[in-house]
């Protein structure tokens, strides 16, 4: 009867694992969804095309290398790990299969690489995004993510990042941000007089839409990170999971709606649709511990902080077409600093240690790629490439042939 159980439990853990991995991976259509409605019609075609690729390329990277470096055979613990092998890796003693292990975390890679698709959008070179890709996916996310959970010296430190806000979101923010210093600004989205001139986005229900699916993906990315479900405490903590991952989101969406409507006296769907992901990138470090109310109180400052971090860029002309940089570098800083407010395992000087080498790791590794790319086979269009739109050139087919941008 023992083992009945035991096998019962196994297959209900693994089952759990795999819908939240399902969840996670449907982010990707998310992603890509939000960053279509927020650029011009004339590049809709290649950021989609930017998305699916890169899920495929995250999925091939981690399977052959990723995985390894991030988790197998990862007992000594320091800066470096093994490299040990994913393939015939037993399940005995595990909660649940080793394989669903696997899919769970590739997804939580490809969302990392998201993030860096829609911070250089409208004007960096499709195939030199891809090479980048390679190299994120395989060997830097692997490397700093061992850091804390494969065991290495970060987690040895008491370093907390529950569901990633650092290892995941603010991971992707800074290689986003090596991209875009190193990429430069749109055409005409600064004057020479330091003005900032919008650059609408072309389909605002999309990028509503997109906004709705990672909201819901977030409840496998939160959700999933507790592991197992199969018993009453894992159960509970599961469902507190998700209603602070909820309240975090709506928190930051009502945010963000009240900051726009003080700033400039409308309702701005875009810093709306931010709020909403901001908050659920700052809960995202730790959903378990804070109360509902707790909860909300994140999101509600993490609304108002990417209002304010989306403007001070544009002022630093850090040009970032969907807001990335924010949402998940400044808004998973600001996680990852919350922490301790209601985790008494967690302090703020071991958070900012984290948290500064996550970023200074995955910044530098990232700036080395990317100039190499960049002196090599060059990241961005050339003007007329950039006025044209990047569907045309890179694609050869139109997001929408019966209108011109």
């Amino acid at each position: 009867m023992e083992t009945t159980v035991t096998e019962l439990r196994f297959a209900l853990d693994t089952f759990y694992f795999l819908i939240s991995g399902v969840l996670v991976m449907w982010m990707a259509a998310g992603f890509a969804m939000l960053e279509a409605g927020l650029v011009r019609s004339k590049n809709t075609t290649e950021i989609l095309t930017k998305n699916i690729v890169l899920y495929a390329i995250a999925c091939t990277m981690f399977l052959l290398v990723g995985y390894n470096i991030m988790y197998v055979d990862n007992s000594a613990g320091g800066w470096l790990p093994s490299f040990g092998s994913l393939i015939g890796s037993p399940s005995e003693g595990a909660d649940h299969s080793l394989e669903s292990d696997f899919f769970f975390q590739v997804v939580f890679v490809a969302t990392a690489m998201s993030i860096v698709s829609g911070a250089v959008a409208e004007r960096m070179k499709l195939w030199a995004f891809l090479i980048f890709s390679v190299f994120l996916t395989g060997f830097i996310y692997p490397m700093e993510g061992y850091w804390t959970w494969g065991g290495g010296f970060l987690s040895e430190a008491g370093f907390s990042d529950f569901a990633g806000s650092g290892i995941v979101h603010m991971a992707g923010a800074a290689a986003a941000l090596a991209a875009v210093i190193l990429l430069g600004a749109r055409r005409g989205k600064y004057g020479k007089d330091g003005s900032v001139h919008p650059i609408p986005g072309s389909n605002m229900p999309l990028a509503t839409l997109g906004t709705f699916i990672l909201w819901m993906g977030w409840f496998g990315f939160n959700g999933g990170s507790q592991l197992l479900v199969s018993d009453a405490e894992n159960a509970t903590a599961v469902g507190q999971i998700f209603l602070n991952t909820n309240a975090a989101a709506a928190t930051g969406a009502i945010a963000a709606l009240l900051v726009s409507k003080f700033k400039w006296g409308k309702a701005d769907l875009t810093m709306i649709l931010n709020g909403a992901l901001a908050g659920l990138v700052a809960i995202t470090a730790d959903p378990l511990s804070p109360s509902p109310l707790a909860s909300a109180f994140i999101g509600l400052v993490a609304g108002v902080i990417v209002v304010y971090s989306i403007v001070g860029l544009d002022k630093l002309k850090i040009d970032d077409p969907v807001g990335a940089i924010s949402v998940h570098g400044v808004c998973g800083l600001f996680g990852l600093l919350i922490v301790p407010m209601s985790n008494d395992g967690a302090s703020v000087m071991t958070q900012l240690y984290g948290a500064a080498v996550i970023f200074g790791f995955v910044f530098i590794a990232s700036w080395v790629v990317w100039s190499i790319i960049k002196v090599t086979m060059g990241i961005r269009v050339t003007a007329e490439q950039e006025d044209a739109g990047m569907d045309m050139h890179d694609c050869g087919v139109e997001a929408y042939p019966e209108f011109k941008n």
